[in-house]
């Protein structure tokens, strides 16, 4: 019999912290878990991720109502999965914003995205009997739009793909601080499992390039300070090419999958092993680097059985 996903055994709960990053601008982390920012705008705040499940958001809204009495306005999703925005409907948020590629992927793929993550993380869908339903904006961008809380300027933009094909940051000129998604991540595993390691680093580029003084990161603590959010950028693009080189090579020379994942242990675990969530990620993180080196641009669609069926490929 096959082991389990590293996930399904991780039921131990993490310690949240509430860190300021700027004026009116803070990150919800959790040692890895799904992370959430908040921005107070002049008469009302922004809520960007939503947890995974209305429970889990109403931690991060008890957070937000020790800082602020200020109703909710708008809650920006990074991306599609189901970590992020299953949560939602407990911030009573009047505008749901995503990018169209990520609305898109909700509608292909959103259903089979929330059967898959529940099945191998059960911890991260503690209440799921109070989710509604698939999360669906009431907002679309293409490239970009602007949000304006009273005065304070929110730019919401697609800079490239990364964690998937329509992830958004969100950047706060005010302060020169930037909400990511899990395009940078901190002392956490990259999920590759629907990413596009080719554009991945180009990507964390355009987001060095507003040299942004702080930074809320899809997992993992805050950065604070440039010397941080560097750190932590260098890090991640790391990460993701230390992922897909050796399968790339395995896939080069017609390995086979359970070789290419032989060969990205060989060398992510000297350097990653002790990251958050790094075992739960790696088969996923393989399959998908296995099957972009062979061509395939965009993700496959993961369900609870295609985990399985990669994960039996994996095992000796």
């Amino acid at each position: 019999m096959a082991k389990a996903f590293a996930s399904a055994g991780d039921m131990e709960a993490k310690k949240t912290s509430f860190t300021q990053i700027g004026e009116g601008l803070y990150a919800f982390t959790a040692e890895g878990d799904p992370n959430t920012g908040v921005i107070i705008g002049d008469d009302s705040v922004m809520i960007i991720e939503a947890q995974a499940t209305p429970r889990l958001a109403r931690k991060v809204l008890e957070c937000v109502r020790e800082v602020t009495d200020k109703p909710i306005s708008h809650l920006v999703l990074t991306h599609y999965h189901a970590v992020r925005v299953l949560g939602a409907s407990a911030y009573g948020a009047k505008e749901i914003i995503m990018s169209d590629t990520a609305r898109s992927m909700v509608a292909e793929r959103g259903q089979e995205d929330w059967d898959s993550e529940f099945d191998r993380f059960p911890r991260l869908f503690e209440g799921h009997e109070e989710i509604p339903g698939l999360t669906w904006p009431t907002t679309t961008f293409s490239d970009s739009m602007t949000v304006y809380l009273g005065n304070r300027r929110v730019d919401i933009m697609h800079l490239g793909r990364a964690h998937t094909a329509g992830d958004a940051v969100v950047w706060v000129p005010d302060q020169e601080v930037m909400f990511t998604g899990d395009i940078v991540e901190y002392h956490s595993a990259c999920y590759c499992g629907d990413g596009h390691f080719g554009d991945w680093e180009d990507t964390l580029m355009n987001i060095a390039e507003f040299e942004p003084k702080s930074i809320a990161p899809g997992r993992g603590d805050a950065l604070v300070g440039e010397e941080m959010v560097e750190k932590a950028i260098a890090a991640t693009a790391d990460f993701v090419r230390s992922t897909y080189k050796p399968v790339a090579k395995v896939v080069a020379r017609g390995g086979s999958l359970k070789e290419a994942w032989d060969a990205c242990r060989a060398e992510c675990d000297p350097k990653f092993n002790d990251y958050a969530i790094y075992e739960h990620c790696l088969p996923f993180n393989v399959a998908r680097a296995y099957d972009e080196a062979r061509g395939i641009d965009t993700p496959r669609v993961w369900t609870a059985q295609r985990d399985k069926d990669m994960w039996d490929a994996l095992q000796d």
